[in-house]
């Protein structure tokens, strides 16, 4: 049994530590259950960041979308 788990974006599926590249995969995880949400924690952290008031940009700066 592996140690770590990880989310392969290439194939969305759960891999051990032989998976694919690191580069393409989220992680690790600490079970086979933790890795299977990663793109569910992922869009959860982003809208918890969207909606945080100290990540907003600032008005009136140009070029940086408000």
């Amino acid at each position: 049994m592996a140690d770590t788990y990880w989310f392969c974006l290439n194939h969305h599926e759960v891999e051990e530590n032989d998976g694919c590249a690191y580069k393409d995969r989220l992680g690790p995880y600490g079970t086979r259950e933790e890795a299977s949400r990663a793109l569910e924690k992922v869009k959860e952290r982003n809208e918890e960041w969207d909606n945080d008031p100290a990540y907003k940009d600032k008005p009136g700066i140009p070029g940086v979308p408000n």
